[in-house]
């Protein structure tokens, strides 16, 4: 057995060591991991982990002071982080605009922030298309009374709904059925196509090239999230878009018109996330 001044001299060694050496981390809960598409925020951990199939709610917009909730199913990750520093941690308005500017920085968007304000630590929805999914993001600040505060991600990743169309079977469909449903893509809220939504346009712009004298509508619908004057007139700057670009390609404009009809003509249940996206659509009505 040591002598005791040996015994004494190796605590007085560990205590100093211990009061120069940083604290270790906060082990992630066991299985856990980051999302690969976004990283957390410094001297975070994470507390809680869960990835499987599954619906979650992401608030689009506000209806009388509410926020409007959207379903969306997918391959969902749920991740909360606690801040190990509540002197270094940041202000939930500080958690919101990271992940916002982390999103916008890979060609997403900020569908939807409610601010922090006293009580209660705010809450933002994000959305960008990647690795050929639609990836949709909430975060959520969270105000305790402990000193360590935390904040929760919510992700879900959906293929994107696809739709292999070409000038022959656009052309049987009219032929056969009067109109064509088109599920082209359109970041919510906006009117501008995308590489998707071109591509479309050319098959369009070859069918109306092989059949001269064929003469389309074409009308813009919507699902019910929202106001019903925002989405009639929404669906109508996307029908006009679509026809601009056929436009574009080579066709004259006499032999088409644009109109949105919004959310007034659906065509499946918008209380499904899989009915809404069915909603979401351009026809093209032969004349």
């Amino acid at each position: 057995m040591p002598p005791l001044a040996s015994v004494l001299r190796r605590l007085a060694v560990a205590a100093s060591l211990a009061a120069v050496l940083p604290a270790l981390a906060v082990p992630d809960a066991p299985n856990s991991k980051d999302h690969p598409l976004l990283t957390r925020y410094p001297h975070s951990y994470i507390a809680e982990y869960e990835h499987n199939y599954n619906a979650m709610e992401f608030a689009v917009g506000t209806q009388g002071g509410n926020p409007v909730r959207k379903a969306v199913e997918g391959d969902a990750t749920v991740i909360r982080y606690f801040h190990e520093d509540a002197a270094k941690q940041p202000s939930p308005l500080q958690v919101i605009r990271n992940y916002q500017n982390a999103i916008k920085s890979i060609g997403g968007e900020v569908v939807y922030e409610r601010l922090p304000r006293e009580g209660d630590g705010g809450e933002t929805t994000l959305k960008v298309a990647t690795g050929g999914k639609e990836v949709w993001v909430r975060v959520e600040p969270e105000i305790f009374s402990a000193p360590a505060q935390s904040y929760r991600l919510q992700i879900v990743e959906v293929a994107a709904l696809k739709q292999v169309v070409s000038a022959n079977k656009l052309l049987d469909e009219l032929n056969r059925n009067g109109f064509v449903a088109l599920y082209i893509n359109f970041d919510t809220g906006k009117s501008d196509l995308k590489a998707d939504g071109q591509a479309t346009v050319r098959e369009i712009v070859a069918a109306l090239r092989s059949a001269p004298a064929l003469k389309l509508a074409i009308e813009g619908h919507t699902d019910n999230v929202g106001q019903p004057a925002a989405n009639k007139a929404l669906s109508e700057r996307r029908a006009r878009s679509v026809m601009a670009a056929v436009v574009a390609g080579g066709i004259d404009a006499k032999r088409l018109t644009a109109s949105g009809f919004g959310q007034e003509r659906p065509i499946a249940d918008n209380r499904s996330e899989e009915g809404r996206a069915k909603n979401r659509r351009v026809e093209l009505v032969k004349r």
